[in-house]
């Protein structure tokens, strides 16, 4: 196995597909959702973190919004599982599933 050397944050990941960040980060935000070792913690300060992915939890995480967005009802279905944010399932549910 390889060493992870790097990883990305939320926002640069975001920035790639043209992502929600808020929406990655409430999928990420259960670190159940992605292989063990594929979401990093980084502290950067006292009690202060950010949520990183490494190459492997990319690839993960773009083949499973790929898998969600097959059918509006997969999409529909896929939110209200990953996202506890009602306003935030209402904002990603008014644009375009892709």
């Amino acid at each position: 196995m390889a060493k992870v050397t790097y990883v990305f944050t939320i926002n640069h990941v975001a920035k790639k597909p043209g992502e929600d960040p808020e929406l990655l980060q409430a999928i990420v935000s259960n670190d159940d959702n992605l292989s063990y070792g594929s979401i990093i913690s980084v502290v950067h300060g006292d009690d202060e973190t950010i949520t990183a992915l490494t190459d492997d939890g990319i690839d993960e995480l773009r083949q499973m919004l790929a898998n969600a967005r097959r059918s509006p009802e997969a999409w529909n279905d896929f939110l209200e599982a990953f996202v506890d944010d009602e306003e935030l399932i209402a904002r990603i549910k008014a644009k375009s599933p892709r």
